[in-house]
């Protein structure tokens, strides 16, 4: 005979189970490239590689600002991700494991060179696009308005400088590359709670610094 008690209790934990994530083409494929990499196809790799690289490239750049030693840093992300691709388990796509050796690199490179970082205006977006002063600096090319503008860039990249790694990292990886909290949290093994706090500490400071030049 059922015990009514344990069918209740059965029924509860099956309404709170987690729901199931769909699988999505893309993810399916990138999932055949990887198990294809894992088995020692180099094409299969190097299709994950072009899938990613421009991105693992830009955030790279952005934190470094220089060109050369993104080039440089973004093959060494993906050799050192080739070496140890036996090591993926799949307990996160393939771009956030990635991405999680580019972020860590890069911030060891940071921390033994302290290079200056630089950032777009374009790049940033800290609702500057809602400023009609932003609006009208960015748009109206007059010579004043270009000094101006130019000005303006200094400013930004003095203020980035003013941010920890970890704080500028964040914008960088939200704001220019448009990825989403959850993915950040798994780049950064942090919780989404801590990259919002972050991200909104950042804006802010970055909104204080160059608040003088956005009247």
């Amino acid at each position: 005979m059922t015990n009514p008690a344990a069918a209740k209790a059965s029924d509860a934990r099956a309404d709170f189970s987690p729901p199931v994530q769909p699988v999505t083409p893309e993810a399916t494929a990138e999932q055949e490239l990887v198990r294809r990499a894992r088995r020692g196809s180099l094409e299969a790799y190097d299709d994950l590689v072009r899938r990613y690289q421009e991105r693992i490239y830009a955030t790279i750049y952005h934190m470094t600002s220089n060109h050369e030693d993104a080039n440089d840093l973004a093959q060494d992300t993906f050799i050192k991700a080739y070496q140890a691709l036996k090591s993926f388990k799949g307990g996160s796509s393939f771009y956030t494991w990635v991405y999680r050796i580019a972020v860590n690199k890069t911030i060891n490179f940071l921390k033994q060179r302290k290079n200056r970082t630089h950032m777009s205006l374009n790049d940033l977006d800290f609702n500057a696009e809602h400023d009609p002063d932003m609006v009208a600096l960015v748009s109206e090319q007059t010579p004043r308005r270009k000094a101006q503008l130019n000005e303006l860039q200094e400013k930004l990249n003095e203020a980035l400088l003013k941010l920890s790694e970890t704080h500028r990292l964040i914008v960088t990886l939200h704001d220019v590359q448009g990825l989403a909290h959850d993915e950040i949290a798994e780049i950064m093994e942090c919780n989404i709670g801590t990259v919002r706090s972050r991200l909104f500490y950042a804006r802010q400071q970055l909104q204080s610094y160059l608040s003088d030049y956005l009247k």
